[in-house]
């Protein structure tokens, strides 16, 4: 039963609709939803006297972070802010646990993968006629459309005020500006982080099944990435597809290595050859552009904040009060950089936690990806994860952060099998 919930959990992820339980909270019902799955997954294991925990390194640097995240508050300005990002994190991480337990075979985790990269597919559909839309409607007849009716469904009244408030939709290109593919997500950024996420899974199905509808599911992912015309996404695909090259192609078979080599020269084609999003791409590293001013700022706040609170930070959900007293809890102030937000605000400890989840588990993707080529994808996932962090935060998206948990999950997949034997 629970690994139905689990495919169902997989194809309602992307498509998720925001409760509004009060006024002035939004909730993202996917947080329900996992913390409902939790709650049956510990019922049945009290029931039957048998509750499975990996006990390996994954494991510890979630609990190890878990703890220092939640020490951090003890140290907040504001108590309450912190409380509210402690209550979404504990709602999302059990997900590790059930996972870790449930997708316990390689066909459970194919059938996962599966369910994932349909559903992702799915929403990068949506995200792409979503872009071309703006051809035929206007941008501004577009953007009317998605804030007025599909971002408070989706994103909550609260939340999707307060996106629209600080609006990262448009983006000008060479002095033209366009919607960003977003899908049902709050700005092309988590969209960027979802998808970079999906390709590599995509492309594995590929390798296993040798099938191409996975190869079109992987291409209509790519393309929606494309269209958010997040430079950390572009950052995160030339990361993967680096690592793809130099790392894991003595992995994979003669037959698989022209696939891949083909499919590295396409994106790097598409990210070279003069275009709007070669364009977007390339101002990357133009250090003037406002943008990147901005992120260069902001590491700077960071950096000098982790100076002076490096073991506990400034409380978790607090660094925009250490940058302006004055701000309010949905401003959208933070690092740009995953290791320097948790730095900041749960401390140097919390973030050598995080990148030990990472770390770990890829080591065990590394080992596993010989044998299995979802491993293998897996593995690049994180990678493309790891990359694009650099200069986002996919902490606190809910799909963002579901996802990736599950993805380090699956490096525990097999685990109980092995040990027995």
């Amino acid at each position: 039963m629970l690994f139905s919930w689990i495919l169902l959990l997989v194809l309602y992820l992307p498509f998720q609709v925001a409760l509004n339980p009060m006024a002035g909270i939004d909730l993202a019902s996917i947080r329900v939803v996992i913390l409902v799955i939790f709650l049956v997954w510990l019922g049945k294991g009290l029931k039957d006297k048998k509750i499975y925990i990996p006990l390996n390194f994954q494991t510890g640097g979630v609990i190890t972070f878990l703890f220092f995240v939640s020490f951090s508050a003890f140290f907040a300005r504001n108590v309450d802010w912190s409380i509210r990002k402690l209550a979404f994190i504990f709602s999302i991480f059990p997900i590790y646990f059930v996972v870790s337990e449930v997708v316990n075979d390689t066909e459970k985790l194919r059938k996962s993968i599966m369910g994932l990269v349909i559903s992702g597919t799915l929403a990068a559909s949506l995200g792409i006629a979503q872009f071309f839309a703006q051809f035929f409607i206007g941008v501004d007849a577009l953007y009317r459309f998605w804030s007025s009716y599909v971002a408070i469904p989706f994103l909550g009244k609260t939340f999707s005020q307060a996106v629209l408030a600080h609006p990262s939709w448009l983006v000008d290109v060479s002095g033209h500006t366009y919607f960003r593919a977003i899908s049902l997500f709050p700005d092309p950024h988590m969209f960027a982080f979802f998808l970079g996420l999906l390709l590599p899974l995509a492309m594995a199905l590929f390798f296993k099944d040798r099938k191409t509808g996975w190869l079109f599911c992987a291409g209509i992912i790519l393309l929606a990435e494309l269209l958010t015309f997040s430079r950390g996404g572009y950052l995160g695909l030339v990361g993967g597809a680096l690592a793809l090259f130099f790392i894991f192609q003595s992995k994979v078979g003669n037959k698989y290595k022209i696939v891949i080599f083909l499919s590295i020269i396409a994106m790097v084609s598409i990210l070279v050859v003069p275009s709007p999003i070669s364009s977007r791409f390339f101002s990357s590293f133009n250090l003037e552009e406002g943008s990147n001013v901005g992120r260069l700022v902001m590491w700077s706040e960071a950096a000098k904040n982790i100076l002076i609170h490096p073991f506990c930070g400034v409380g978790v959900g607090n660094f925009s009060l250490a940058v302006d007293p004055l701000a309010t809890y949905r401003e959208p102030i933070y690092a740009h950089n995953t290791y320097l937000d948790i730095a900041v605000e749960d401390g140097l400890p919390a973030a050598l936690a995080w990148l030990g989840i990472i770390v770990f588990s890829l080591i065990v993707f590394f080992k596993k990806a010989k044998q299995e080529v979802l491993f293998f994808g897996a593995a690049i996932s994180l990678i493309v994860f790891s990359i694009h962090s650099l200069t986002e935060t996919g902490l606190y998206s809910p799909v963002v952060l579901t996802l990736f948990l599950m993805i380090c999950a699956f490096s525990n997949n097999q685990e109980k099998n092995e040990k027995v034997s």
